[in-house]
């Protein structure tokens, strides 16, 4: 999901080449990244602390607590919504994907 528009997020490719690809995401108060499923495993590094909402394919919820600079990873196969429903701020990281 990379380059996507969509009402309330953004993500603009930084780096791509043919081993990764790092994408900026913001996704405004109120708004989404429509459901998607990662094609590879990634790393996210958070560039604020707050709250996302992570709604999974299979309907389980929750709430992803980010840490400015605490980075964590996820295998490909990960399928899932992401929001920022309850602040008045802006959820913004990076993405790295391992494209092989």
């Amino acid at each position: 999901m990379a380059d996507a528009m969509t009402p309330g997020s953004r993500g603009d490719v930084q780096l791509e080449d043919d081993r990764f690809r790092v994408t900026r995401w913001t996704i405004e108060p109120g708004g989404a990244i429509p459901m998607h499923r990662h094609e590879h495993d990634y790393v996210v590094v958070p560039l604020v602390t707050g709250t996302m909402h992570v709604l999974q394919a299979d309907g389980g919820e929750f709430a992803a607590e980010l840490e400015c600079g605490e980075s964590y990873t996820r295998s490909a196969g990960a399928e899932h919504r992401i929001e920022n429903r309850d602040g008045d701020a802006d959820v913004v990281f990076v993405e790295v994907e391992r494209l092989s």
